[in-house]
């Protein structure tokens, strides 16, 4: 579990600090040129680069760097960002032998508030998804927490992607899908460590792979959004790895702050 706060930690940093570089005239090249120094700098490896799956290319970058209608996997590339994108930047470090995963959608300048929405409600998602994460609960728990919100908001929930479990791999047992029913699928212990990951689209639920072989996209071209954390299962609840030492200090005093209230 050190190991795996260790490299959550790190990769949680590497993501904060593109989230401040995103702006408009940016390339996702030179955010990938960045990500992979970091974690290079830091002992760790780009877990993504070469990643190849079944039957796959291997993947060549750092990161994922998915814009508008792109859900995953998009490959970075030399064209500038505009005013009015958004991009969700998905990356992996492997660090000691253990690997952490995270994922955010960040607005490229000034953004619509409907895709203001979409990414509040993307997060709300993964912090909902999060609280269900308990020994004794289900799998099904934390898909029926995704689904529940996004829908009263009409987007459609990925179905062809989901989260998983994590550790000495990227992707481990369980799979968690951001859809289902509660009381459903595995039963949550104490010790299980998951990446997870709500993916939510303006439109339809459908994707489509492009022609690079990775890069999804949704099927009517409408936007979507990504938002994922490292988050170990202890006897108290849900720990999240993925956050920065900034982002845990901050928490910590939070809820000392409510307490004493």
């Amino acid at each position: 579990m050190d190991r795996m706060r260790e490299v959550g930690e790190l990769i949680a940093g590497v993501r904060e600090a593109l989230r401040a570089m995103v702006e408009p005239g940016i390339t996702t090249l030179e955010l990938n040129a960045v990500a992979e120094k970091m974690m290079r700098d830091a002992g760790a490896i780009p877990t993504f680069i070469g990643y190849k799956p079944h039957g796959m290319v291997p993947f060549p970058y750092a990161i994922c760097a998915s814009v508008n209608e792109q859900v995953v996997h998009g490959f970075s590339n030399d064209i500038p960002l505009k005013e009015g994108d958004i991009l969700s930047i998905d990356m992996a470090a492997t660090y000691n032998g253990f690997v952490g995963d995270t994922a955010t959608t960040i607005p490229v300048g000034e953004i619509t508030d409907e895709l203001k929405q979409l990414i509040r409600v993307t997060e709300e998602c993964l912090d909902l998804a999060i609280a269900e994460c308990r020994p004794n609960n289900r799998v099904g728990d934390l898909g029926a927490a995704v689904q529940e919100h996004a829908e009263k908001f009409g987007y459609g929930i990925v179905r062809d992607y989901t989260g998983h479990g994590i550790g000495r791999h990227m992707h481990e047992a369980p799979q968690i899908p951001n859809y289902g029913r509660r009381g459903t699928r595995e039963k949550i212990r104490a010790g299980f460590v998951f990446a997870i990951e709500p993916m939510l689209n303006l439109g339809t639920h459908e994707t489509k792979t492009l022609d690079d072989k990775w890069t999804v996209v949704t099927k009517d071209g409408k936007a979507s959004a990504h938002a994922e954390h490292t988050v170990a299962i202890t006897p108290g609840g849900p720990e999240i790895l993925t956050l920065t030492r900034e982002q845990k200090a901050k928490l910590k005093k939070d809820k000392s702050e409510r307490v004493s209230a």
